[in-house]
C-alpha cells in the first residue's frame, strides 16, 4: 500500500471546494437597466445572483432553485414586488426578502417582506449590509430563542 499523498493545492491556501459556497440571490426588477446594475455589484461582492424581470418568472426560478435571499422592487407591472413576496413567502417562508422602492407607495403594506429599503437613496454599501446580515440569519437560530449560556452565570462574569 503506498503512502496517502496531500494534494498540492491544500499547501497552497486551500482547495477551491472547502471555501464555502456563494449565497443566492434571486434579483427581482422590471427595469433591466436597474437590474443589470444590482447583479453587477453583488456578483463582485462574491454572490451568485439568479434574476427575473417579473413575478412570474421570478416565482418560476424560486421554485426550482435554493434562493439565500430574495431583492425584488416594488413597482412592477402585472405583480408589484409585495404581491411577489406573498406568493414567495408562501413556497419557502423562511427566506429572507427584501423589497426596494418608494416608502409612500410601499407604507400600506409594510408587513409582508422582511425589510424595506427606499431605492432612491440607500448606497450600495447599505444595501450590501443589509443582504449579508439577513442572508447570514437565515441558518441560525431565530432571535430569541434558546441561549447558550443560563443569565445566572452571566451575572457571575461581570
Amino acid at each position: 500500500m503506498e503512502p496517502r499523498r496531500i494534494a498540492p493545492e491544500l499547501h497552497q491556501g486551500g482547495h477551491p471546494h472547502t471555501m464555502r459556497p456563494k449565497k443566492v440571490i434571486l434579483c427581482v426588477d422590471d427595469n433591466e437597466q436597474e437590474l443589470s446594475v444590482l447583479k453587477f455589484m453583488l456578483a463582485t461582492n462574491g454572490y451568485r445572483v439568479v434574476s427575473a424581470t417579473n413575478g412570474r418568472e421570478a416565482i418560476g426560478i424560486f421554485a426550482e432553485t435554493a434562493v439565500d435571499l430574495v431583492l425584488a422592487d416594488y413597482s412592477m407591472p402585472q405583480m408589484n414586488g409585495c404581491q411577489l413576496v406573498e406568493r414567495l413567502k408562501q413556497i419557502a417562508a423562511h427566506v429572507p426578502m427584501i423589497l426596494l422602492g418608494d416608502p409612500q407607495k410601499m407604507a400600506g403594506e409594510m408587513h409582508v417582506a422582511d425589510a424595506h429599503l427606499a431605492k432612491k437613496n440607500c448606497s450600495s454599501q447599505e444595501l450590501l449590509e443589509r443582504i449579508k446580515v439577513m442572508s447570514a440569519r437565515k441558518r441560525g437560530p431565530r432571535k430569541g430563542s434558546q441561549r447558550m449560556v443560563p443569565v445566572e452565570e452571566l451575572a457571575v462574569a461581570s
